[in-house]
């Protein structure tokens, strides 16, 4: 009952409206708000009155244009990077290190017998074109050389260049000439180029080269790994550099320590590798303090002198410090140590922290990227670098039906050669070259959000001096060899020291340009400058709103009502009954309305017969009981509605 009364009232005081019209209700804001500027309207002269009504209308459209600028980054999304420096003992980081020469001459020999014979003819043909070609190509395994040769490419006529197969007399690939007598194309006169074939022979590609050295190393890489790939892995490790052999002396801190302390991996650029504190089996170890004699210090015998000739031109170390637990991908991001040199590299350290969706495309060890981790098998963290090279090979299976040497293979899937794959060798330098696969590889991997660089400061020295030589290596060979002649040299030796510079490190940190609270301030401060408001002003501001909807639509739900009633009126004749002609019809049972008057409308209905007489209503037997008095208001109420 009392909800029902509260819901009359309400119906009756939306009914009637805020009881003023639209020019009272412009006054009433001006008088009241809070706002600068509406107040001077109605106080002022016309002229400052037009002044002072054009300023409040220049002002929303400012607050809105700047509150844009204000809006548009936290949309976008984007980032602002702050740097802080902290100080704490650190973890020391992970050292790999490899032999430049990924295998012992000594024990490949054999399988690079027929590579290596054919790689000298070539360079005799390069170096002296005027050998007889006949006697070049004696007792030499040419099925190796047939499908990647290399060729000589002779420009004079741009129009018709010469291809020249190197062990051949003539090889004419897109020429109708040959080259004149006597006048024998060599490496000086005509670009060396790969020719790489696919289908049988029926589409080739070139592949160009400025050095004769560099096409003559590529084309021997590319051999070595078609051989190389058909080697078991186990045996491919017992032909690399042992720990043993590699490592002479260690040292960490004050603690000495040994090849045993290293995890063994294989690298398929660099062989055997060994890393120190990787932390997959071993708790991660802590650096003491900054400074050399706290860092790790190593001696290592590179065994120069067994390095595979035409497989590695340098001599030394291959090194890199990267996160405990995280796959070396020390091709990319090592660093070479010089043999006969003492290297010394100081270690600072960057801690990168980037904000994730919807802020930046990076993922927190890779559960969301889509390609499959080929390194996963090793057990350690996500890096871009393991999904490039695992989407790369992906792209290999998919465009060659099978994998490159250098990657990690999924399971079911054999390594390129050309025995079983004669044309892997076009394909893989198309795929390559194809700007198609690094985009895409590209866009579907994504950074991991945190992730630790080590930055290094390098310094060298000759070690060990002129002074000091005899007896170190007579020293380091007794310990190696029990020998006590010198079995090292200077060629071979390399030493390195590894230590942090200082215990501060850098964290770059990704945070929201413009989180909630900075863009309710900074709307505010633009709101109150322009118009010197706040937040209380746009409640005003609504209310005025709310009211003027509100009388709007009372006048024209009024409007619609008069409609209505005039279309209702339009269906009578004449005017519509008095009070006094309704009251005696209900009275006088006799009663006919005046019809001596005619009204101005009788001649239209000249055949309308007489209404019915009406009779007595019944009485009304509710007027005669007591009622409550919340009943009678609430009728009263409802005959006013």
């Amino acid at each position: 009952m009392h909800l029902k009364k509260y819901l009359l009232k309400g119906l009756h005081r939306l009914q009637k409206g805020p009881g003023y019209p639209y020019k009272e209700l412009l006054v009433w804001y001006c008088d009241n708000t809070n706002t600068h500027g509406p107040k001077r309207i109605i106080g002022e002269g016309p002229k400052k009155k037009a002044m002072w009504f054009v300023l409040p209308l220049l002002a929303p459209p400012l607050v809105c244009w700047q509150g844009g600028l204000f809006i548009k980054p936290s949309l976008n999304w984007e980032v602002s990077v702050s740097l802080s420096i902290g100080f704490k003992t650190m973890d020391f980081p992970a050292v790999t290190i490899c032999n430049a020469s990924p295998f012992q001459y000594s024990k490949v020999q054999h399988l690079l017998k027929d590579l290596d014979a054919l790689m000298e003819a070539v360079l005799g043909r390069i170096l002296g074109p005027e050998l007889s070609q006949v006697n070049a190509t004696t007792a030499l395994n040419l099925s190796i050389w047939h499908p990647t040769p290399l060729v000589f490419i002779n420009e004079q006529n741009p129009h018709h260049p010469v291809v020249l197969d190197l062990f051949e007399d003539n090889f004419n690939g897109s020429a109708s000439s040959s080259p004149a007598p006597g006048r024998p194309c060599s490496a000086h006169r005509c670009k060396v180029a790969m020719r790489l074939c696919s289908h049988n022979g029926t589409t080739c590609t070139f592949r160009n080269f400025r050095s004769a050295t560099q096409a003559v190393t590529e084309w021997y890489t590319l051999q070595a790994t078609n051989i190389f790939a058909q080697v078991p892995t186990q045996e491919l490790v017992a032909m690399g550099y042992p720990a043993e052999r590699l490592i002479l002396a260690c040292l960490f801190g004050a603690e000495p320590c040994n090849y045993r302390n290293f995890t063994p991996i294989f690298h398929p650029d660099y062989g055997n590798c060994y890393i120190f504190n990787w932390g997959m089996t071993e708790k991660v170890l802590p650096s003491a303090n900054p400074g050399t004699e706290f860092g790790l210090k190593l001696i290592l015998d590179m065994g120069q002198e067994d390095y595979v000739p035409f497989l590695t031109s340098t001599a030394g170390a291959r090194l890199m410090l990267h996160e405990p637990r995280s796959y070396p991908f020390i091709k990319e991001e090592g660093i070479y140590a010089m043999a006969g040199m003492e290297t010394s590299i100081g270690v600072l350290v960057d801690k990168l922290q980037r904000k994730g969706e919807p802020y930046s495309q990076c993922t927190k060890n890779g559960p969301d990227v889509p390609i499959q981790n080929l390194y996963s098998s090793y057990n350690t963290t996500y890096s871009i670098q393991a999904c490039i090279r695992s989407c790369f090979q992906e792209h290999m299976i998919r465009e060659c039906v099978c994998g490159h040497y250098l990657y990690p293979l999924p399971d079911k899937k054999k390594y390129c050669n050309n025995q079983e794959f004669p044309d892997w060798a076009h394909c893989y330098s198309a795929l390559r070259i194809s700007m198609a696969q690094r985009e895409t590889c590209i866009y579907a991997c994504k950074e991991s959000c945190n992730d630790t660089q080590y930055k290094m400061t390098i310094s060298m020295a000759v070690w060990p001096s002129e002074a000091s030589e005899d007896w170190i290596f007579h020293v380091l060979s007794q310990a190696r060899d029990q020998s006590s002649n010198i079995t090292l040299s200077r060629k071979g030796i390399v030493k390195l020291n590894i230590y942090f510079q200082e215990f501060n490190y850098r964290t770059i940190e990704e945070s929201a340009a413009n989180n909630i609270v900075c863009l309710l301030s900074n709307l505010g401060g633009q709101f109150g400058f322009w118009m010197g408001g706040s937040v209380l002003c746009l409640i005003e501001f609504g209310e005025i709103i709310i009211d003027f909807v509100w009388i709007t639509i009372i006048k024209l739900v009024a409007l619609a009502q008069s409609v209505r009633q005039t279309r209702a009126q339009a269906r009578y004749g004449g005017p519509p009954p008095t009070v006094a002609e309704l009251v005696e019809a209900h009275t006088n049972f006799g009663f006919q309305p005046d019809s001596a008057t005619p009204g101005p409308d009788v001649e239209a209905y000249p055949h309308e017969q007489n209404p019915p007489i009406p009779g007595t209503p019944p009485p009304n037997y509710d007027s005669l009981r007591l009622q409550p008095l919340d009943v009678i208001e609430s009728d009263s109420e409802g005959d006013a509605i």
